[in-house]
């Protein structure tokens, strides 16, 4: 048997659900969870095969409790479900492990399938959502990328950028950290080459493009 836990705030959506569930031969729903911690202890407790958890369950959200989940039974696959489609949410879920993301509105039956497929291995996608899941992925690269190139600068060097990323011009730089314009421009030209850019404003694209801000430029 397949055993199943359903973690949702309804207790008439976890009915459903389990009735449909329990009309198949080889389903079994084990427990049911109506906010995130209980999910989590119920997992737990059950080590259930697969967990369809909501995105929007009290005291811990469904990407928390997925996460917490896949970390404790690690056996255990868990398709998420979302009253409307979220790239955003979708790549929360992929991160936090999960192996399928689905909105409520598909028939019962599609639910099951997509269940048994998650259990196969494969990962279940809305399809107009896979895409925005790539360009987030891509995204998200990108500014992994970003934070790398910025590890090569020094304390001072990322000083200096904070400031350019304020709009200072080379005698603000000098100014505000006490060194002369000359130092000033050699600390850009160092950031230029270890951010791999030909301009202090393609520098300053970078960062901005890719949603740096100062607190991470300073870290």
């Amino acid at each position: 048997m397949i055993n199943v836990l359903i973690a949702d705030e309804h207790s008439l959506f976890r009915q459903a659900v389990r009735s449909a569930l329990e009309t198949e031969h080889d389903l079994t729903v084990v427990a049911e969870a109506a906010d995130g911690l209980e999910a989590v202890e119920a997992a737990g407790m059950f080590a259930p095969d697969i967990a369809l958890i909501d995105t929007d369950l009290p005291k811990c959200n469904g990407i928390d409790a997925t996460r917490t989940v896949r970390e404790r039974v690690p056996g255990c696959k868990v398709l998420v479900l979302s009253n409307h489609q979220d790239g955003a949410a979708l790549f929360d879920a992929m991160q936090a492990g999960a192996s399928g993301y689905l909105t409520k509105a598909i028939p019962l039956a599609k639910l099951i399938e997509a269940a048994r497929a998650v259990l196969r291995g494969e990962t279940i996608v809305p399809a107009m959502l896979g895409d925005l899941l790539s360009q987030l992925v891509q995204s998200k690269e990108q500014q992994n990328d970003v934070v790398r190139r910025l590890s090569r600068l020094t304390r001072r060097e990322r000083e200096v950028l904070a400031l350019l990323v304020e709009g200072a011009d080379n005698d603000v730089v000098a100014q505000r950290l006490v060194i002369s314009p000359e130092t000033a421009r050699t600390h850009i030209q160092n950031i230029l080459g270890k951010l791999d850019v030909h301009s202090r404003l393609e520098a300053l694209a970078l960062v901005l493009r890719n949603n740096i801000v100062k607190d991470m430029i300073l870290a």
